[in-house]
């Protein structure tokens, strides 16, 4: 398999290239899934009947030239309506069905201004069936009061059933061939619902049979999967998106497009800097430290199995297909600029644990981190002076009680010994992160960063440096992020 790949250049769609009898046909079903290209559409692309147009009209483009390979979000919002039902249904709260009603409303909305005759009442009917389910399942989770992590996955779930189903049947009624695939069929994963982890080594030999057997256009639903007991379970958050690497994983597909309501990966958020650029070119890491860190364009779970085979991912506007967007690769063309982009994560709390005890004292570090790991909080940042005297961590808003009490339970001994001198709490903080490969062996770039955020009056909390150096990350006071972003992104780009 490895020497056919290597004969096949991404660029060279044309090469021909002469096979021995013995792995003819072989050889042409991997040239014919080679230059497949996986398209995924999120919630705001497919969120109603112009959109779902739009992102069909984008699917029927590509599918001239390429094969394609299609996965699509709930409509926007419909997830979240999904989680709020169970939840409510397990209070016995009969306004539950306010929700299905909702919902349907929002289907057949679409359905209505996207199909005619004889397809408007089938495609209702589907849209019935699945509502059905979700209607019993609810029934179900009130009679019982309680909403299980495996009733919660199912429910969850029925968004990216229904309006997978709807594009699928839309691509057909215009005249394209498609085919709706339920992704619990062909991605298998363990049973930790909520965030189930794909098992790759029985998920790609399904994936490739079932896409192979397609006379069409696959439409495969986003965020859903199945155990091999045919249990449903979800990916998690962007769960759409990991389907996408999933499938492009498995298909040794030439590319994935991740098409969204932005240009591309921004070197800022727009809403806090106007003039802020679209990257033409970054690095996964780089991605992944800019997703995690605020800028939600793609989840860092996403790009794992598409780069380990080096397959690119592009970030693309439903709004505006022609701009070129971001290209994602592991290894991408240095930018002109010192650095890539600025992130910002918000609803942050700073920690921080002090006391002239801990000067020299081992293993205090080790029982604070403990004692949060026990209570599964997730720690951000870390920051710790060179004079042992104090550590400080950040961690979300919501966890901040939690993370608190853990500390003053697991660390009351050195509290009463007076070790630990106090812990404190500064809420209503977000971290501002400097992220670029540029940053690597660069002097002068920490300097420009605080003398940026210096000059426009911002108080830094605390920081940290990745050892990589390509990110630099400042904790602030939530009431100076526009002004710190602002002073950072002219001091660097200009505007």
């Amino acid at each position: 398999m490895s020497i056919i790949r290597r004969l096949f250049s991404r660029n060279l769609k044309s090469e021909k290239i002469i096979f021995s009898d013995t792995n003819i046909e072989e050889s042409r079903q991997k040239r014919y899934n080679r230059f497949m290209i996986v398209m995924k559409f999120g919630g705001t692309s497919v969120k109603t009947a112009d959109r779902i147009r739009e992102a069909c009209e984008i699917i029927r483009k590509t599918a001239q030239e390429d094969r394609v390979t299609v996965v699509a979000s709930a409509m926007k919002g419909v997830t979240e309506a999904l989680i709020s039902s169970g939840k409510t249904a397990e209070k016995r709260d009969e306004s539950y069905r306010m929700a299905i009603e909702e919902v349907r409303n929002r289907q057949y909305e679409a359905i209505e201004e996207l199909f005619s005759g004889s397809d408007k009442a089938s495609v209702k009917a589907g849209i019935d069936t699945f509502l059905q389910e979700w209607e019993e399942i609810l029934i179900g989770v009130s009679l019982v009061k309680n909403c299980s992590p495996r009733s919660a996955d199912l429910i969850a779930g029925m968004g990216e059933r229904m309006n997978n189903y709807i594009i699928a049947r839309y691509l057909e009624s215009t005249g394209t061939p498609a085919v709706y695939i339920d992704a619990r069929e062909i991605i298998k994963t363990d049973d930790n619902y909520g965030a189930a982890n794909v098992l790759f080594d029985v998920s790609v030999p399904l994936i490739r049979s079932r896409i192979a057997a397609v006379k069409g256009i696959p439409v495969v639903t986003g965020f859903i999967s199945s155990t091999v007991n045919g249990i449903s379970t979800t990916l998690g958050r962007n769960g759409s998106d990991y389907t996408a690497g999933i499938l492009g994983h498995a298909l040794d597909a030439s590319r994935i497009e991740i098409w969204t309501d932005v240009d591309g990966v921004m070197s800022a958020d727009p809403r806090i800097v106007e003039k802020a650029l679209v990257i033409p070119e970054i690095s996964s890491f780089e991605a992944m430290e800019l997703s995690y860190l605020g800028a939600q364009v793609i989840h860092p779970s996403t790009m794992a199995p598409a780069l380990e085979k080096g397959i690119p991912i592009f970030i693309k506007n439903t709004m505006n297909p022609t701009a070129a967007g971001t290209k994602i690769v592991c290894t991408p063309v240095l930018h002109e600029t010192p650095i890539t982009g600025i992130a910002v994560m918000n609803d942050i709390c700073l920690i921080n644990i002090e006391g002239s005890g801990m000067i020299g004292k081992p293993g205090i570090a080790a029982e604070v981190f403990s004692a949060l790991a026990k209570r599964k909080i997730n720690v951000i940042m870390i920051s710790q002076c060179s004079s042992e005297h104090s550590i400080c961590f950040a961690c979300s808003r919501k966890e901040a009680a939690d993370a608190a009490d853990a500390l003053k339970c697991d660390l009351a001994k050195y509290l009463e010994q007076r070790i630990i001198s106090g812990i404190q709490t500064t809420a209503d903080c977000v971290t501002v992160a400097v992220i670029g490969e540029n940053m690597i062996g660069s002097p002068g770039i920490a300097g420009k960063i605080f003398s940026a955020l210096g000059d426009a009056s911002v108080n830094v909390l605390a920081i940290a440096q990745g050892s990589s150096e390509r990110n630099v990350s400042a904790i602030i006071s939530a009431a100076d992020k526009e002004a710190a972003v602002k002073a950072v992104h002219k001091k660097f780009f200009g505007v």
